[in-house]
């Protein structure tokens, strides 16, 4: 590859998404092979690709896609999903996710994608972009198929912080209000706060706290807030945001992708059961391959990390190229929102609680 190849057009007025190659469990090709994917389908994609620049060099040069849309940033080292954030913090500089967090930093790029380790990608993120003014705990906001016209709902926090107190959840709101009207052009989202039970005085004293915080808030926010809801209403069409803390967001997360699972290995099972099973599975071939693409986890990979000076996309780390490439589409369609500064607006303009200047429209309000 030559210097022509890989350094990203001056000019080219693409949007640059930095992506850290390394890290995913099926290892940089799968990586290189879903942005080339992602390229394909989109010529307003370039891209600073980092890890051993050798062995990437390689890759991205038998892929004609990325010809003169993907620069290489040498790392190499690489944070594995087995180190400890704590340490990664100490001795990962020179690692494939430092440098693509980095990118974003400096400006190089619009968003980072990386399909490393959570803990550490969340710790490295958080100290290399530092959180938005006002912002106690970040989070990370992942879609979820639903009944809702727009396909999917919002649940955060997915696992950033395993904590969250009443404030805590007051700015997963308004982050998720954000989220949902720039993702999913929802001018006025509906947010619901997980819990046991959808009565007032059920739940642990954060969460009723919270309920009274979120709903003090939602006219000056300009959301609507449905109350609490429970597990089954997350795929539903009650609300368009699910605000929970990080363990219960994960926990739910993780039951959803492996029912999912199930119910395709149980269909399968089923149509295999006879021969006359199978004639029924030609006859419903159509329907069964838009049943597994609206609940295929890969179509849907990527959990955005919110409440920081730049946009972060985590890509699931067993995700294939079809699942970095969706990762890469959301970056994309993020970055060529403004989301950052659109985020950064919404929570400067609610910093003031509503019950003191209830009449104000936040600024740029329609917008963020």
């Amino acid at each position: 590859m030559n210097s022509q190849q890989d350094k990203i057009p001056a000019g080219a007025g693409r949007t640059v998404i930095s992506v850290d190659a390394m890290g995913g469990d099926l290892g940089p090709a799968t990586v290189v092979s879903g942005i080339a994917h992602s390229a394909k389908k989109n010529p307003d994609i370039a891209f600073i690709l980092h890890g051993p620049k050798a062995e990437l060099e390689k890759m991205v040069a038998r892929r004609k896609q990325l010809l003169g849309r993907c620069e290489i940033r040498d790392a190499a080292d690489v944070v594995s999903m087995d180190d400890k954030p704590s340490t990664v913090m100490r001795q990962g500089r020179n690692t494939s996710m430092w440098s693509a967090i980095d990118s974003v930093r400096k400006g190089e790029a619009t968003v980072c994608v990386s399909c490393g380790n959570t803990g550490a990608l969340m710790m490295m993120s958080t100290l290399r972009l530092r959180r938005l003014p006002g912002i106690y705990r970040p989070a990370i906001a992942v879609m979820w198929p639903s009944r809702n016209p727009q396909g999917f709902n919002v649940l955060m926090d997915a696992g950033a912080d395993i904590r969250a107190d009443a404030k805590d959840l007051m700015q997963y709101a308004l982050m998720g209000t954000s989220y949902a009207r720039n993702g999913f052009g929802l001018e006025r989202p509906r947010i619901g706060l997980l819990n046991v039970g959808t009565e007032e005085h059920k739940g642990r004293a954060e969460l009723k706290e919270a309920h009274e915080l979120i709903s003090a808030n939602a006219k000056h926010a300009d959301f609507e807030f449905v109350g609490f809801v429970e597990g089954r209403d997350i795929p539903s069409d009650i609300c368009d945001v699910i605000i929970t803390d990080g363990f219960t967001g994960n926990v739910a997360l993780k039951t959803g992708e492996g029912t999912a699972s199930l119910i395709g290995d149980l269909l399968r099972e089923a149509f295999m059961y006879s021969p006359l099973s199978r004639l029924a599975s030609i006859l419903a071939y159509t329907s069964l391959r838009r049943l597994k693409k609206r609940i295929d986890p890969r179509r849907v990979n990527g959990g955005i990390f919110l409440g920081l000076n730049g946009t972060v996309v985590k890509s699931h780390g067993s995700a294939d190229a079809t699942g970095v490439s969706a990762a890469v589409k959301l970056a994309f369609q993020l970055a060529e929102s403004g989301f950052s500064e659109k985020l950064a607006a919404r929570v400067a303009s609610a910093a003031m609680p509503a019950q003191d200047d209830p009449g104000e429209t936040p600024e740029g309000g329609e917008n963020t």
